[in-house]
């Protein structure tokens, strides 16, 4: 089977369509057959076995941040390119490189301790969508964080698959997925910083369109969402975009706090939505519903090009 959907896009649009599906009433595939949970075991792995020393912890960092990658690009695609079974390779891989239903989940579960008044639980949860210490947040606080890792995790859950997947075929969806990987594992300040920076930085670079496409996607979407404002949206977007150190977090999370109404903050680094309604559990909702509708799109958007594409052959 051909790694670049271009080439035969009918099939490559039936893949989606059957990757989509399995996503979202089947759920991802076991760990132990799941490509992103071995690229974590052997990102673990290097973790554990870096130098101490700076200046060689910045080199064998980069080394991860480009050797990785192009490992598990050669494997998958290898994979995917066998006569046969290629086709349901495909929609193997792509269907663990993206994930649509388990983010939203997420953020739904964390509206449904806020609701009930379980703190734990809900301080708990955000730990599945962010690395922000939560012991010490209370539910406006919880549901604020999920309703920003909602948005921004859109762009790293689907939109940006779907983006290097149409650029770059089965290897650039891979090596995409595995850069943003390495990012969650080593790509932050602390213990990691010099280990992780290049990772941190490539997945910066990876993420400068789909972040952008991911913002507007949600103020396209916010119309077919109750509660959404989509010109207040547009407002905020461009208002408080540059706030965050991320080159990126910032068009997701702001177009969200402006389309909601809420005020998103993090203490000492950014506070988007200035001067809007504190978050909720109803907020928190309305932005899972939000950014479910916005993968989907980029996902069915993808799969109408390729139709179109296939037509006009």
């Amino acid at each position: 089977m051909s790694l670049f959907f271009w080439s035969y896009p009918l099939v490559h649009a039936a893949v989606l369509v059957d990757a989509l599906a399995l996503d979202r009433w089947v759920r991802e595939p076991p760990g132990r057959i799941h490509p992103v949970v071995w690229m974590g075991s052997l990102i673990g792995w290097a973790r554990r076995r870096a130098p101490l020393s700076f200046g060689w912890r910045l080199v064998w960092g980069l080394g991860m941040a480009t050797c990785i990658p192009a490992l598990f690009a050669a494997i998958l695609s290898a994979i995917v390119a066998l006569p046969v079974v290629g086709p349901l390779a495909a929609v193997w891989v792509v269907t663990s490189c993206f994930a649509v239903r388990g983010l939203v989940d997420a953020g739904r579960r964390l509206a449904d301790h806020a609701e009930d008044g379980d703190l734990e639980a809900a301080r708990s949860d955000l730990g599945w969508l962010c690395s922000r210490d939560a012991s010490s947040l209370e539910f406006t606080e919880l549901t604020a964080g999920a309703t920003e890792s909602v948005a921004e995790n859109a762009s790293d859950s689907c939109v940006a698959p779907m983006f290097w997947l149409a650029l770059g075929g089965v290897p650039g969806l891979v090596a995409y997925r595995c850069v943003n990987t390495l990012d969650a594992m080593v790509g932050y300040r602390g213990r990691y910083e010099w280990l992780g920076k290049a990772s941190a930085r490539l997945d910066d670079l990876l993420n400068l369109v789909p972040a952008r496409t991911t913002a507007h996607l949600l103020l396209v979407m916010a119309k077919t969402v109750p509660g959404c404002d989509p010109a207040r949206g547009w407002r905020i977007l461009r208002r408080d975009r540059g706030q965050t150190s991320s080159p990126n977090a910032g068009w997701p999370m702001a177009a969200a706090a402006g389309l909601r109404g809420v005020e998103l903050s993090k203490p000492g680094h950014y506070t988007l939505g200035r001067g809007l309604q504190p978050s909720s559990p109803a907020t928190l909702r309305t932005a899972c519903d939000l950014s479910d509708r916005a993968m989907t799109a980029s996902v069915i958007i993808l799969v109408c090009l390729m139709l179109g594409t296939a037509a006009w052959a």
